[in-house]
């Protein structure tokens, strides 16, 4: 049986009509609230589509990506890597993109020795070379093991870039170039999955120009 929006567990019948219950109430002030979060990414036009063709151009050269991120910006982390190792629009050959906190057993074990600061910092230390790039994604921007990360990240060479709620924050402080979302931290997070997408889209031109060398 489907139970209408307007009907809660353990009722028979619908709530009165012309009122809305709280849960519904929640429900559209969260999806009015993150309408406009994800549509000022308008404004960050220019900036995507300068990573997009920065972060081609090093993956056609056989440079890799290195993404990681806590709790839900850990998914959108692994979200961007998944999207370059399999495919976006169309088939191309798969590009080298690794999210840190996926290797679950250095994580753990890093984690375990050295502290959770230092879980992505190391692996950046392990895996990244000088010319690949580092994405961090972050609401507050103030996560300790991301900011190690982005200190590690510099220090091999490679080119550190952060998506994050409001600025002015430490991460976005800490990186070469980063954009930055005002708003709620869930609105934050959704539109961060759709600056992926945009940026995915933007990027898969080149890729697939690339792979035709």
């Amino acid at each position: 049986m489907t139970i209408s929006p307007t009907e809660t567990a353990g009722t028979t019948g619908a709530a009165p009509a012309g009122t809305t219950s709280d849960s519904v109430r929640v429900v559209r002030d969260h999806v009015a609230a993150s309408v406009p979060v994800i549509a000022s990414l308008v404004d960050h036009g220019d900036h995507i589509a300068a990573w997009a063709d920065d972060i081609a151009t090093r993956l056609v050269a056989g440079r890799r990506l290195l993404a990681a991120g806590n709790g839900g910006s850990a998914a959108e982390a692994q979200h961007l890597t998944s999207e370059l190792t399999g495919r976006f629009d169309g088939d191309r050959p798969a590009y080298s993109a690794i999210s840190l906190h996926a290797e679950t057993s250095a994580v753990t074990a890093i984690g375990n020795d050295y502290g959770y600061d230092e879980v992505f910092a190391r692996q950046v230390r392990a895996h990244a070379r000088a010319g690949d790039v580092v994405v961090l994604l972050s609401t507050s921007g103030k996560s300790p093991n991301l900011l190690r990360a982005a200190e590690a990240a510099r220090a091999v060479g490679a080119f550190a870039i952060a998506m994050t709620g409001s600025q002015p924050n430490p991460l976005a402080a800490a990186v070469d170039d980063a954009i930055c979302i005002d708003g709620p931290s869930a609105n934050v997070q959704e539109a961060q999955l759709v600056l992926v997408h945009a940026l995915c889209r933007a990027m898969e031109p080149a890729l697939r120009r690339g792979a035709r060398r």
